[in-house]
């Protein structure tokens, strides 16, 4: 029997490091811009009309957009790094049982989270910031993106997770790519054609909902396709055909945590979002569109980590901590490079950014200061992400956990409190240096101490 390690035993195992991490993160760093690029493109066209309060509608849904990746991120980072980490044990059965229970996972937990937004959308939005001016954006925007798109979204992720998983990282990065260029195609369609003024929004919604059926389609689709070509992990078993207990108890392990710290990650967005609407809609305005554009470095790093964390996970199992070091520096080194470059850039274009958004004088040159103060923390941002997915490909979300949990509730929510007390809204856009170097700290130490204690070596 084929037991489905070929293509993962080259890149997890033989393919020198370097090239290995590149393999595995190019595809998904592209595929992260995508994605990036797709949900900037809405705020670029919904931009066009120059209309503050659409603007800061459409802002203040991303972090309730973010959460539907949080659900995909329970079934596809919990069940992808034990499946990696089964084939390293050379243990396909069991792997193949894990993914179909993650898909299984995700669909649930999309459904559920779809059907509490339809129920409760005016609490939500309430509680996410939206006046009497932005509340209609908003949930136009939220019913399309997460009531209708909610379970493709979250299914191609997961799908696309535990592609990667099994080294198909140029399938997992193509299936995405090629949703969030569609999306990027139908918006000016949806919006100033086929929706009427005034209406642009929900054209934007539309078009995101359908580009993310469109990519989940792909993916499955690409997976029925390797099972028919035989050998594959990734098939799909009856609902009742369950993993073993521990390895039940591994996917929660790894993916609660996850998933807790990109609800966390979010509810950071909702606090900024929260405390910026209490100033003025341009404010809100122009800090929506700062946090979606500082993102870009920031998908590279979580790229690079999501590339690299399969390979991490397979030679933990594997117990080859020579070539799992050799990953983890390799990595590190990328993402410090990358994070480099954007603060470059950043400083050197940050008005030119603001502008490609929105016209609104007062929105950019706000914009402008609060976007050259907040890529500073691009750097400590990497690091703080990269420990957590380390954590994960051990299988160690207790580590994860705590680390996320001490970043946001202890250093990056409290510090917002504060600082907008101290010294008003320039005190919301720093808060996220100030915290991170606190984490980042933090994240150096309890990784040390478990490298020197599980490995003997300082990793």
């Amino acid at each position: 029997m084929n037991t489905g390690k070929g293509n993962s035993t080259e890149i997890f195992e033989n393919m020198p490091v370097a090239r290995a991490v590149r393999t595995m993160a190019v595809p998904t760093v592209i595929s992260q811009l995508i994605v990036l690029i797709y949900n900037m493109a809405d705020t670029f066209f919904i931009g066009r009309t120059d209309n503050p309060c659409m603007v800061a509608g459409a802002s203040l849904i991303l972090p309730v957009f973010n959460i539907t990746l949080s659900l995909a991120g329970l079934a596809g980072i919990g069940g992808g790094a034990l499946v990696s980490r089964l084939l390293g044990e050379n243990r396909p059965e069991e792997a193949g049982k894990v993914y179909s229970f993650s898909v299984y996972l995700g669909v649930l937990a999309a459904s559920l989270f779809s059907l509490g937004t339809l129920l409760f959308m005016r609490p939500l939005m309430t509680l996410l910031g939206a006046g009497p001016d932005t509340y209609l954006f908003a949930s136009r925007y939220a019913f399309f993106v997460i009531v209708c798109g909610g379970v493709p979204t979250v299914l191609s992720n997961t799908f696309a997770t535990l592609l990667r998983s099994v080294g198909e990282s140029k399938k997992a990065g193509f299936g995405i790519t090629m949703g969030g260029l569609i999306n990027i195609g139908l918006d000016p369609l949806f919006m100033f054609v086929l929706f009427p003024k005034g209406m642009e929004i929900m054209g934007a919604g539309a078009a995101t909902c359908l580009s993310n059926c469109i990519a989940c389609g792909y993916f499955i689709l690409v997976l029925h396709r390797m099972n028919a070509a035989g050998g594959s992990v990734l098939r799909l078993r009856a609902p009742l055909c369950l993993p073993e207990k521990r390895s039940l108890l591994s996917i929660f392990a790894v993916g609660v945590p996850s998933s807790v710290t990109t609800l966390l990650f979010d509810l950071d967005y909702v606090v900024i979002d929260r405390l910026m609407s209490g100033y003025n809609d341009v404010a809100l305005a122009a800090i929506g569109i700062v946090l979606k554009a500082e993102r870009l470095p920031l998908n590279v790093g979580v790229g690079i980590c999501q590339g690299m964390m399969p390979i991490i996970a397979y030679n933990y199992s594997a117990k080859n901590y020579r070539r799992l070091n050799e990953t983890k520096r390799y990595s590190l080194k990328l993402g410090l490079a990358c994070a480099a470059v954007s603060i470059v850039l950043y400083q050197l274009f940050a008005g030119q950014i603001m502008r490609f958004f929105i016209g609104d004088a007062q929105t950019v040159a706000l914009g402008t200061g609060f976007l050259r103060a907040r890529v500073l923390a691009t750097p400590l941002m990497f690091l703080s992400f990269f420990h957590v997915y380390l954590f994960n490909g051990f299988g160690k979300g207790g580590y994860a956990l705590f680390l996320g949990m001490m970043r946001w509730l202890v250093f990056n929510i409290p510090m917002l409190f504060f600082l907008n007390w101290l010294v008003g809204m320039y005190g919301i856009v720093w808060s996220q240096v100030t915290a991170d170097v606190l984490t980042v700290a933090l994240s150096l130490f309890v990784y040390g101490r478990y490298a020197k204690r599980t490995f003997q070596v300082n990793l």
